[in-house]
């Protein structure tokens, strides 16, 4: 199967409207996705996308673009049988390399065309993606894993041992998925521009459908804070579980000062509570605030991040981002080095499109890499999966494992058309001089 071109389109949805996806940092985000589909001369096609909030989707598109000349014209079974070779050489091309190195736009285009593959492959295989990757022989998962840089915590044969150490039960765990599910937690109800009536509804409205986690943004303002965390508490009750997110805004101190002001609601743990690259900010606040735990990694630009957040302690929940790494390979290597270091992976799902994502990487960690659900829960937004072919499904706080071959990010034609920016109806006479 050849690969003959490269569709890349600017996908944006109006979601600042309604505050949907509103935090201390991302005041008015509109879900965005460079969206790729990749085109062969068979009878399957691959899909990706870089989530985006709106402006600046389009220098990603461009960026895909520049790397798409390293993908037409190859041979899928090329590609994907020695994929940890192919996705260093696109992560380390002599000339793009500088906008980098595997951070950044660059590593974002990077991503989509990589889920792309993966998805082109798992329907050429008549597989859901995480059916694929548990199908694959451990073998065959370490050599897609590109290990530069990270051999000091994780080297190949360590993570070989992690996968075959996970052969005994596999089948059964694989069943309890299809049967079960995936744990989840829901932030629809605590978006920052959303009022204390709303939130007070929607927490009401998730009881009701069987939640059992939260997560609430908080960072703006504590007396805000403290009063919003008070009706939630109020809504669900001491036994539900609530999780806070700052999304980057604070200074170590105040990170500290904060989360301490906060800890009367006992918080699970407290999100991105500083800037993503402060890997030893990250630790001071871990060990300050114990045992509220620290979680991030929906902006940590790459494994290397992760390797050293592991190394000094400084999180107790790894959260993953699967447009934010360079795809499907490097998030497999995040997931062995949180396994490694027995830290639980809760991937990042706050966006268009990451749900249907993530739900695959999930039930791979739990199936093949760490065998246990333990402290594990799964992000989930309640927006813009109409949009997709094969949406996410949510059922008692739990994703239900996705059966349709492909990694779930085909969107249809028609929301294609529609939102398509600056020339679908959607966008036509609106915001055309403040979000071009």
């Amino acid at each position: 199967m050849r690969i003959t071109s490269i569709d890349i389109q600017d996908i944006r949805f109006p979601t600042s409207d309604e505050q949907h996806g509103s935090d201390a940092v991302h005041v008015d985000p509109d879900y965005s996705a460079a969206y790729v589909v990749i085109r062969t001369d068979g009878e399957h096609q691959g899909h990706g996308l870089a989530f985006t909030c709106g402006r600046g989707t389009e220098v990603i598109c461009s960026a895909i673009r520049a790397l798409s000349p390293m993908v037409v014209g190859r041979q899928l079974e090329e590609i994907t049988s020695g994929f940890g070779a192919f996705w260093r050489s696109m992560a380390e091309e002599s000339q793009l390399r500088w906008l980098g190195p595997q951070k950044g736009v660059i590593h974002m285009a990077m991503a989509a065309i990589i889920n792309a593959l993966w998805d082109l492959w798992a329907r050429s295989q008549s597989k859901p993606l995480w059916k694929l990757l548990v199908d694959l022989e451990p073998s065959r998962i370490v050599d897609c894993i590109d290990f530069t840089w990270i051999t000091d915590l994780l080297d190949p044969d360590q993570a070989l041992a992690i996968l075959e150490s996970m052969a005994d039960g596999r089948a059964e765990r694989e069943q309890e998925m299809l049967e079960n599910g995936y744990p989840a937690y829901t932030t629809s109800a605590g978006w920052l521009g959303y009022s204390d009536e709303k939130i007070r509804g929607l927490c009401e409205q998730g009881l009701a459908e069987g939640w059992r986690h939260f997560k609430f943004k908080v960072g703006q303002d504590l007396d805000d804070d403290r009063r919003r965390l008070a009706i939630a508490r109020k809504v669900l009750g001491p036994d539900h579980v609530l999780m806070i997110d700052a999304n980057q805004v604070w200074d170590v101190g105040q990170a500290i000062e904060w989360v301490g002001a906060l800890a009367e609601f006992n918080p699970l743990w407290i999100e991105e509570p500083t800037s993503p690259d402060d890997v030893l900010g990250h630790a001071t606040i871990a060990r300050a605030i114990a045992p509220i735990g620290v979680a991030t990694g929906e902006a940590c630009q790459n494994r290397v991040i992760f390797k050293q957040l592991l190394q000094a302690e400084a999180i107790s929940f790894c959260q993953v981002d699967a447009c934010r790494l360079g795809g499907v390979n490097e998030v497999i290597a995040v997931m062995l080095m949180a396994a490694s270091r027995g830290v639980p992976v809760c991937p990042h799902a706050g966006g268009v499109g990451l749900c249907e994502h993530v739900q695959h990487l999930s039930i791979f960690d739990y199936v093949a890499v760490s065998g246990t659900l333990e402290n594990r829960v799964v992000e989930f937004v309640d927006h813009l999966h109409e949009h997709f072919e094969d949406p996410c499904v949510i059922r008692d706080g739990r994703y239900r494992a996705p059966l349709s071959p492909g990694y779930s990010i085909a969107m249809k034609p028609e929301s294609l058309a529609e939102y398509a920016f600056p020339d679908g109806p959607i966008w036509v006479g609106r915001f055309q001089g403040s979000k071009s």
